[in-house]
Parts: structure tokens; C-alpha cells; sequence
């Protein structure tokens, strides 16, 4: 059994977490943690999460947890390069979903994975997404500069950053092809007279409203035809399967820093 701590397992994607674990016949919940002012924290975890009593309380603070878990998932707001610190230090394997990483951040956790420990991180656990990822780059190879390339994600209404972990990844993997910077080659939004499109461009826009999970799709158009590729979500649980998976990949793969196209051997 493969004993997984949920970090803001009281959120959203925690609690999806949590429901997942309980489902699953080779995972087992070892822990739990929420904010230090959460109104959860003493309560099951699996009551929170809507799975029945998991025997396992929602707590402020990792450092009881973990000698008794092989891997955290985290994909809460709080200390998450602190939170895989101490997962490092303990042994355990690390599954990071948080989506607002600083550059600093990313590298203290590429500094952790050289130093031995087990890491996956990546801005979307979709498998299908992932996929979009692997498509966005064979596209773009295959079209080359006849094509503009415009970025569409939509979100609900309570999603902070923008735009979105899962945007910038796409706009990554187009500049990437191209040979060129997201921080100089993005575009976001267009407003008044801005003139005509450049080539060397990438559109980017965010749309935010009701309770969309999340959808994204990249467009490539051209003189007389476009091409659209899409992913929609509609649960959450297509995130969290994608976590456990990876929990799972970590625990016989090397130390190392790993994203989903590893999970997935797209690479």
C-alpha cells in the first residue's frame, strides 16, 4: 500500500484527493493538513471530502505526519517549497499541483531533486491535457510560420492567477518549438488600437465565470482555414486520478524532477 498525505486537503482538489485515496485498493490516506485557521481542522478528512470517516484528522502541521507516508501531494497555497522540504528530508516522494510558483521556487525545488529527492511537478494533472501539450508541439512543428497561434482558457469565478498554470504551459511549449520567449513573445489581451497581429506573437486570454473547471484551447490560424485543439474539464477528479498516478510512477522511479510527460512516457 502506498500510504499518501494530502496537503490543503480541505480544498477543492484536496478533497477530490482525499474521495480518490479512499477509492482506491493500493492507496491509503497516512495524513492530512489545512491552514492554521481552517474551520476543518480536527474533523476527518473523509467527512470533509463527502467519503465517509477515513480515521485520519485534518491537522495544521506535516512534521507528525510524516514518518508514517511514502509521498506528499500538495496542492495547496501555503509553504510548498517548505512543505517538500521536509517531505525530502523524510524520504518521501513529492507530487507538487500548485500552479503559482515563483521562477525562485521551481529552482529550490529542482535543488531538492538534485539532491535525491523525488519530485513531480507540473500545472495540470489532466491526462488529456498532457496530451494537448504533446499535440500543441507537434502542431506547431508541422505548421510552421503560416500560423497564428492564440490561447483561449476559461476558469471559474474564484480562480486567482491568470492566466492560468495550464495556459502558460501551452504558451511554454509553442515558444519553445519556435525558439522563442514567453516573457518576450506573449501577448496578453489586446485592448484599443494596437495595430495589426505580428508573426512573432502568441495570444493569450482568460476568461473567468461561474463554475467552469476548466477549458483550454489552442488556435492556430492561417489564410483560408484554422485549426482548434481543446481540452474541457468537466470534474475535477480527472486532476486528482492524474496526481495518484504520479504518486504511483515516483515510487520506483529514480530522484529526480519529473512532469506529467514523463508520467505518461510522452518524452
Amino acid at each position: 500500500m502506498l500510504r499518501i498525505i494530502v496537503a490543503g486537503a480541505a480544498g477543492r482538489m484536496g478533497r477530490r484527493l482525499v474521495a480518490n485515496i479512499a477509492e482506491a485498493e493500493d492507496l491509503v490516506l497516512a495524513g492530512a493538513t489545512e491552514w492554521s485557521k481552517s474551520e476543518f481542522l480536527g474533523m476527518d478528512a473523509g467527512t470533509v471530502a463527502g467519503c465517509g470517516e477515513q480515521g485520519v484528522k485534518l491537522v495544521p502541521e506535516l512534521d507528525g505526519l510524516l514518518a508514517n507516508a511514502d509521498a506528499l501531494i500538495d496542492f495547496s497555497t501555503g509553504d510548498v517549497v517548505g512543505n517538500a522540504r521536509k517531505a525530502a528530508k523524510a524520504g518521501l516522494s513529492i507530487v507538487i499541483g500548485t500552479t503559482a510558483l515563483t521562477a525562485e521556487d521551481k529552482a529550490q525545488l529542482h535543488a531538492l531533486a538534485d539532491n535525491g529527492a523525488k519530485i513531480v511537478q507540473t500545472t495540470n494533472y489532466s491526462v488529456g491535457v498532457n496530451l494537448l501539450f504533446h499535440l500543441s508541439a507537434l502542431t506547431t512543428k508541422i505548421l510552421g510560420d503560416d500560423f497564428d497561434i492564440e490561447i483561449i482558457e476559461a476558469h471559474h469565478n474564484r480562480k486567482k492567477d491568470a492566466p492560468s498554470g495550464t495556459a502558460v504551459s501551452l504558451a511554454e511549449v509553442v515558444a519553445a518549438v519556435k525558439g522563442w520567449s514567453y516573457e518576450e513573445d506573449v501577448r496578453h489581451g489586446r485592448n484599443g488600437m494596437v495595430g495589426a497581429r505580428t508573426k512573432k506573437e502568441i495570444g493569450m486570454h482568460s476568461v473567468r465565470g461561474g463554475d467552469i473547471v476548466g477549458d483550454h484551447t489552442i488556435l492556430f490560424a492561417a489564410e483560408g482555414e484554422r485549426l482548434e485543439l481543446t481540452h474541457r474539464a468537466s470534474s475535477r477528479d480527472t486532476f486528482a486520478k492524474g496526481a495518484l498516478r504520479a504518486a504511483r510512477f515516483l515510487a520506483s522511479a529514480k530522484s529526480g524532477y519529473y512532469d506529467m510527460q514523463d508520467v505518461l512516457g510522452l518524452k
